[in-house]
């Protein structure tokens, strides 16, 4: 392990990670674990790839069943937090789309994953199937669903005419 690759990963990925646990644990906390147990696999069992794109996606494929791994556990199932006012709000993550992606993170996980991976990563149909194990008619319908969903929490809002 190198400080350098640790400084490269830190950078290029931190940022996407944080984000990834977020929107999937609902808590900056639980996000910061799970970004740093990320990193720290990324770090012991360095790969190479043949394009950016691919390591990004690896890189998204890991922190998800991170995530996953982290809501099965007894002690994320059977806490309650101790002051919700301590926790970060959705805006210190994401200032200048606050209010969108407060109403992303209310959606059931199945339209949260593919709305986020979708519209805040850009990965196309057929890239979240695979990051997810899901068949892309699966995607298509829940990007669908959780899109009418928000729409019509947002009540027709500017948010919902972009989708």
């Amino acid at each position: 392990m190198t400080d350098e690759r640790a400084e490269y990963l830190v950078e290029r990925y931190a940022d996407l990670l944080l984000r990834i646990g977020k929107t999937w644990l609902g808590d900056m906390d639980d996000a910061k674990d799970v970004c740093q147990t990320v990193l720290i696999k990324l770090l012991e069992n360095p790969r190479e790839f043949p394009d950016p794109a691919q390591e990004r996606a690896w890189v998204v494929r890991v922190a998800v069943n991170e995530c996953k791994n982290w809501r099965k556990t007894a002690w994320f199932r059977r806490r309650v937090p101790l002051d919700d006012s301590l926790q970060l709000t959705v805006e210190d993550l994401e200032p200048e789309d606050g209010g969108l992606l407060e109403q992303v993170q209310a959606l059931p996980a199945m339209y949260r994953e593919v709305i986020f991976l979708r519209y805040y990563e850009g990965y196309e149909v057929k890239e979240i199937a695979a990051l997810l194990g899901r068949s892309p008619a699966l995607v298509s319908t829940h990007l669908k669903r959780g899109k009418e969903k928000l729409r019509n929490m947002l009540g027709g809002t500017e948010y919902a005419r972009g989708f």
